[in-house]
């Protein structure tokens, strides 16, 4: 008779993507990443809703909306069903390339139905062609791979630097007092992680915000009287606003942000599967933009917009090497339940920007790092791949370095030219098939296909 442990013994061990992790580690690890995305999934529901003139209470509405489909499609990405979902540690919710041509929606007259009735008609156009434009991966060799994952982080760094000095627009902004917060936080992650053992030291960017946060309390910095002003539930209804419409200059419009989003979530797929070191293909690819273009389509009926990949939680699983989809996941529902009930909602909004700041710095330099990493042995091969990064890096970064650069380009064109992350990864693409030409792509399996990492990268 054979001893059920000696087969349990033999069976390989789940890859680390995989592993479940006991139920309060799972929980916490997932709130960690909540509290590092939280501010980018309500950022554009208040600037989208600011400009539609929503009263407070809509205006919440809105914000509970985002978070209750963010949710929902984080959990897609992660667990999978059929064929939707990367099952890899992916946080999703609303991108911010569409916030500028929503605003513009909302003055031209269109109204929020504008809004959600181009966003319907984008993701539907982009969920048929998820699949073809998955294959598009075999362009993605380590050296562009490389240089779209450090242009991601460099270009998320921004976010967590004005974080840092108190918010873009603040009152206070770069005060010493910001910036001493935001540093204390940045220097007690740093500690943590140099001092910390086992799971103290996976969770470092968690207890860095609680610490920063009760530290922001007596100097004023942080406010919770908003957690007793909400409603206690909030429950989404399918067009709340309206019913949608349909107009051409808008689905125009949004179209083009659906194409700038899959490129986006391109490269972030790639990123996300270098750091955890499973391959990305076509298939994975495909599985990742159909989750990404169906919970855009149902975010547009449920009063959300559409949905891309977070770059700065690819940071957390760099930072802290749990690689966890189930993490991830457990994430997702904490959003939902964010969502549904709004004085948790509050109680998270109450984190003050210089201490998001301090973990972002720390949490989007990993990204950087991760990137510059990959780029490390794909610039040995050829001399003209130094060209293919510096020049990818360059045009990527200009609308950071300079934001005002392609002000008097078309509007529909400034839509791609202004997101740094989808030019510069076009350019990659490019200047690579230039240079290295039928060696430009990789064939699956190849050693230099995205995603094949060797495993011991983490320990």
């Amino acid at each position: 008779m054979t001893d059920t442990r000696d087969e349990a013994d033999r069976r390989p061990a789940p890859h680390p993507v995989d592993e479940i992790l006991p139920p309060g580690r799972t929980i916490t690890l997932g709130l960690q990443h909540i509290l590092t995305m939280y501010a980018g999934v309500v950022a554009p529901p208040l600037i989208v809703g600011a400009a539609a003139g929503l009263p407070g209470p809509e205006l919440a509405y809105l914000v509970n909306a985002a978070l209750v489909m963010a949710g929902a499609a984080t959990l897609l990405q992660t667990l999978g069903v059929w064929k939707f979902g990367i099952r890899m540690p992916f946080v999703n919710g609303p991108t911010f390339a569409a916030v500028t041509p929503m605003v513009l929606v909302v003055h031209s007259g269109g109204g929020l139905p504008a809004v959600f009735g181009a966003a319907l008609v984008s993701s539907l156009v982009g969920l048929a062609v998820a699949g073809h434009f998955s294959r598009l991966v075999r362009f993605f060799p380590p050296l562009v791979t490389g240089t779209v994952i450090t242009l991601i982080g460099l270009s998320i760094l921004k976010v967590g630097v004005e974080w840092s000095a108190g918010g873009a627009g603040s009152a206070n902004f770069a005060t010493p007092t910001n910036l001493a917060l935001a540093f204390g936080v940045l220097g007690f992650i740093v500690l943590v992680q140099r001092f910390a053992r086992g799971f103290l030291g996976s969770i470092a960017v968690l207890l860095g915000l609680v610490v920063g946060t009760v530290v922001a309390v007596p100097l004023g910095l942080t406010d919770f009287s908003a957690v007793g002003r909400v409603d206690p539930v909030g429950i989404t209804t399918p067009f709340h606003f309206g019913m949608p419409r349909f107009e051409l200059a808008a689905i125009v419009a949004m179209l083009i942000v659906q194409l700038v989003t899959l490129a986006e979530c391109t490269a972030d797929a790639l990123a996300i599967g270098e750091v955890v070191g499973r391959r990305v293909g076509p298939r994975e690819l495909a599985r990742a933009l159909r989750a990404d273009t169906a919970a855009s389509t149902v975010s547009s009926i449920f009063n959300a917009f559409p949905c891309s990949a977070f770059a700065q939680n690819i940071g957390l699983v760099q930072l802290t090497g749990v690689r966890s989809r189930f993490v991830v996941a457990a994430g997702g529902g904490v959003l939902v339940l964010l969502g549904l009930f709004p004085p948790l909602g509050a109680l998270v909004a109450a984190i003050p920007p210089p201490v998001l700041g301090g973990a972002g710095i720390a949490l989007f330099g990993a990204v950087a790092a991760s990137g510059i990493r990959t780029l490390g042995p794909a610039l040995s091969r050829n001399p003209h791949d130094l060209v293919v990064v510096a020049v990818a890096l360059g045009v990527g970064m200009i609308p950071l370095a300079v934001p005002g650069f392609w002000a008097h380009m078309p509007e529909a064109l400034r839509t791609v030219l202004d997101s740094g992350i989808a030019v510069g990864t076009v350019v990659a693409v490019a200047l690579n098939v230039l240079f290295n030409g039928r060696s430009a792509a990789a064939a699956p399996g190849d050693p230099r296909s995205p995603g094949d990492v060797i495993q011991d990268t983490f320990p």
